[in-house]
């Protein structure tokens, strides 16, 4: 089983699905020939074509525009935001378009569509490339918002989101790409190759959507994390010395009630 950063899972997740099916389309800015800013869709237009992966006009609405369309008549886009500082532009065509479509037209169509977005800060990228607007999301209904914080879930999750018959907004935490991080800011990052979360099956696999992982079972305390904070919770319980148990969400909608109601019960808080 091979170890991977999490640039490398959701890499290869691109071409698992675009293998899997010819309706999976990859585009957006930069994607293409330059395999995007960060390299998550590098290769795949020079082995799928130009028809496959392309890249777009700087036009965010015009990006998740198309891809409502595309999906609406029977493709599954998977486009990338490049920044989720970037995507208020599209904003209107996600809420007003792609999450009613489904109930608008009484399920005659669908919009199977996943947005990707780098997202959160950590990169130094300043304040127009560190935000995290997550919470913009959760609050639409039609809408599923999912957040992964390690390279073997990036993959996993990618492959439900695209094979989800709803819109999917996937937040990729920038600061997780290479390597987890648990606050310390003046410690060496830790790569994903020294992690086991950096075991990456080969080929297909899923992570369903809407269901949590314990990352750190405990009894006193119940801490719900998801991205970057995952690592945070997990080195804040062990430096305090508390028996927290740290819930990752991994979806933040649908959300998976039934395993945080259980934690709860156990520590009470």
């Amino acid at each position: 089983m091979a170890r991977m950063t999490m640039i490398e899972s959701i890499r290869d997740a691109h071409f698992v699905a675009m293998e899997a099916d010819d309706a999976v389309v990859v585009f957006g800015e930069d994607v293409g020939h330059f395999g995007g800013v960060f390299r998550c869709t590098q290769g795949l237009q020079q082995k799928f074509g130009k028809h496959r992966c392309f890249d777009s006009p700087i036009s965010e609405l015009g990006i998740v525009g198309a891809a409502i369309g595309m999906a609406a008549n029977g493709l599954r886009p998977c486009v990338e935001i490049q920044f989720a500082d970037y995507m208020y532009p599209a904003y209107d065509q996600i809420v007003s378009e792609a999450a009613r479509i489904r109930h608008r037209s009484v399920g005659d169509f669908t919009v199977p569509m996943t947005v990707r977005m780098p997202t959160g800060g950590g990169i130094y990228g300043g304040q127009t490339h560190s935000q995290s607007p997550e919470a913009l999301f959760t609050h639409v209904a039609g809408l599923k918002t999912v957040v992964p914080s390690n390279p073997y879930d990036a993959k996993g999750l990618l492959l439900a989101s695209i094979e989800d018959n709803d819109p999917v907004m996937f937040l990729e935490p920038k600061r997780l790409y290479n390597g987890p991080f648990d606050g310390h800011y003046d410690q060496p990052v830790v790569p994903w190759s020294k992690h086991e979360a950096a075991e990456v099956p080969e080929g297909h696999y899923t992570v369903p959507l809407g269901k949590a992982a314990i990352r750190r079972p405990g009894n006193d305390l119940t801490v719900l994390a998801y991205g970057t904070m995952v690592y945070v919770a997990l080195a804040a319980a062990e430096e305090a010395g508390i028996d927290a148990e740290v819930i990752d969400l991994r979806t933040l909608v649908p959300l998976d009630t039934e395993l945080i109601i259980e934690s709860v019960k156990k520590t009470g808080r």
